[in-house]
């Protein structure tokens, strides 16, 4: 069987997976790829999972690509770049859509393939030390496959800016042009991940899978456009057996059964 590359840590709903690679950084091969791609069908299939924590091991997040792999693709023909850019692109979407809230945990440094997974959480939390960059065109090359969901994070004029120059820039400008929600101090970054997830918990998982999956179709339409959409939206979850739970219990000042045991 292979070296794991990811480790793993169950806490009821909540699942905390690191990129377990911390002698080359955790960058990313074939194999991170694969085994990513494999966890996230798993945790996709998982109705019990509501939150995952994602993290590095080692002094940083994640550097990108791994040296070795990029000597590797440096002799790579057209069809084999294409075909390895595709599984690549596989997991970053596999990732992207998941129903769960997924909560990055970042620390040292997010470059490279490492901001592109900043990108496909829902939440990015870092710490005020951490370095971020979309640093492919420094290599010659450029954030293709990843560029589909750092767009919709940081818009088009700091794409301009950050993907053509390929540039480092500090935690507190990818807040700025949101990569990041929140920045603290490296010591209170496991402090404000578990603030977020109770908060998450409180939140009825079908409307967060729910809500996930409305933005990507409602984000850069007119409101006449999908007017349909959101109304049939909200109707189905008003229906649904959490949603009539959530405003039963919010009628009668209860907290609904999917908060029970959460910390206020």
């Amino acid at each position: 069987m292979s070296e794991s590359f990811l480790t793993s840590r169950r806490d009821g709903a909540v699942e905390y997976l690191t990129l377990n690679r911390p002698d080359v950084r955790n960058a990313f091969n074939e194999a991170v790829i694969a085994q990513l791609t494999a966890w996230a069908a798993r945790a996709a299939a998982d109705t019990s999972l509501r939150v995952v924590v994602l993290a590095g091991a080692g002094k940083v997040f994640s550097a990108g690509a791994d040296a070795e792999w990029m000597a590797r693709m440096a002799t790579y023909g057209e069809r084999e770049n294409l075909e390895d850019a595709q599984r690549a692109a596989a997991m970053f979407r596999a990732i992207n859509a998941l129903p769960c809230a997924v909560i990055g945990r970042v620390h040292g440094a997010a470059l490279g393939g490492g901001s592109g997974l900043c990108a496909v959480c829902d939440i990015v939390v870092a710490a005020d030390s951490a370095v971020f960059g979309f640093t492919e065109t420094k290599l010659g090359i450029l954030p293709a496959m990843i560029s589909p969901f750092v767009l919709p994070k940081i818009g088009v004029s700091a794409a301009r800016e950050l993907f053509l120059t390929g540039m480092r820039f500090s935690a507190l400008r990818a807040r700025e042009v949101g990569l990041v929600h929140q920045v603290v101090a490296e010591s209170e970054l496991d402090a404000s991940v578990a603030a977020y997830v109770r908060e998450i918990l409180t939140a009825a998982p079908t409307g967060v899978a729910a809500a996930k999956q409305l933005i990507p179709h409602v984000w850069g339409q007119r409101p006449e456009e999908v007017a349909d959409l959101t109304a049939a939206t909200i109707a189905r979850q008003r229906v649904s057996p959490e949603g009539q739970e959530g405003l039963r219990a919010f009628l009668s000042k209860q907290r609904p059964g999917w908060a029970e045991g959460v910390e206020p």
